[in-house]
């Protein structure tokens, strides 16, 4: 039973260390309590468990612009996080887990704020017919938690260009994102900052549930760094990634191409590469060069500067980083 409601508001907007954070104070969780988190990343794209980033996000341009990538335990679609976005997480034991109670305090802080907003299906909250809200779930150890967006006043230009990549010919086994109609809450609600939205979201989470609201302990900042680190590494967001297979022909100045990238763990295992070049030995000089790297822009740019001449190389970039 819940006799106690505790309050964990984040320090940084580093994506890492808030889904740190958010598992340890899951693993943590006092036996009688519920926890509601707050906290905001900055300039990030956030994946879930099952995703393939390559067929969800602009890789090639975030890498470019110093987006990053993060992936969450739960499941769901990626989203765009900046500063004018408010994420939040509500953790319980799955005994106490409500999901009307807690989109309950979503629409009760909405209301504070002057705004209508409904459920819609299992996932989304909407209002004027516009998703600012999606939500995504996770259970373990008789824990569970429930987390989710709230856009106010985020960049939506960013959004659609970091999170519509060209999947021409790419075939994945990973789950693909559903886009929807969005809106910021600021649009509605003149004003409306994540700092407002958070006293908002205080309120309306003591008023849902009937009692009174405390802070929550902090976590050990050691076994946050530990854990931050492991969900940064290569391993982590792409290694994690499934098989998948990108196929492409061009033809440039010098010749026509084809070539088939089949990947594992992010990491290209074969290549098979067409071509009607003069150069008989292109073919080889590319497999042997792409075969092994690590599927970015910069890793196959300097693998390919490295075997092939700079035209060449640059027009094979060129190609292979529409789905980058």
């Amino acid at each position: 039973m819940i006799s106690k409601l505790l309050f964990y508001q984040s320090k940084t907007t580093d994506p890492y260390t808030n889904l740190a954070t958010e598992k340890l104070l899951f693993d943590t969780l006092p036996h009688d309590s519920v926890i509601l988190y707050l906290w905001q990343n900055d300039n990030t794209v956030v994946i879930g468990k099952n995703q393939n980033p390559w067929a969800e996000c602009n890789c090639s341009l975030m890498e470019k612009d110093g987006v990053r990538l993060a992936r969450r335990l739960s499941g769901g679609g990626a989203v765009y996080h900046d500063l004018g976005n408010l994420n939040f997480t509500f953790i319980c034991q799955s005994e106490d887990y409500d999901l009307e109670k807690q989109l309950g305090v979503i629409i009760r802080a909405c209301t504070e704020a002057g705004i209508n907003a409904e459920l819609s299906g299992r996932n989304d909250i909407l209002t004027n017919g516009k998703k600012f809200s999606g939500n995504a779930f996770y259970n373990s150890q008789g824990r569970s938690y429930h987390h989710g967006t709230l856009l106010i006043s985020s960049n939506t230009d960013k959004l659609s260009s970091y999170l519509t990549p060209d999947s021409d010919k790419l075939r994945s086994k990973g789950i693909k994102s559903v886009s929807s109609r969005i809106i910021n809450l600021s649009e509605l609600s003149h004003g409306l900052t994540p700092q407002t939205m958070t006293e908002y979201m205080k309120r309306a989470f003591a008023k849902e549930y009937l009692l009174p609201l405390s802070c929550c302990t902090e976590p050990d900042p050691k076994k946050i760094s530990e854990l931050a680190a492991d969900y940064s590494s290569w391993e982590y967001l792409y290694g994690k990634t499934f098989p998948f297979s990108f196929e492409a022909k061009e033809k440039f100045s010098w010749g026509g191409v084809e070539i088939k990238l089949d990947t594992e763990k992010g990491i290209i295992r074969s290549v098979q590469v067409y071509t009607d070049a003069m150069d008989h030995l292109l073919s080889e000089n590319v497999s042997a060069a792409l075969s092994g790297v690590r599927f970015t822009e910069s890793d196959i740019r300097k693998a390919l500067n490295l075997h092939l001449s700079h035209e060449v190389a640059e027009d094979l970039i060129s190609l292979i980083a529409k789905i980058l």
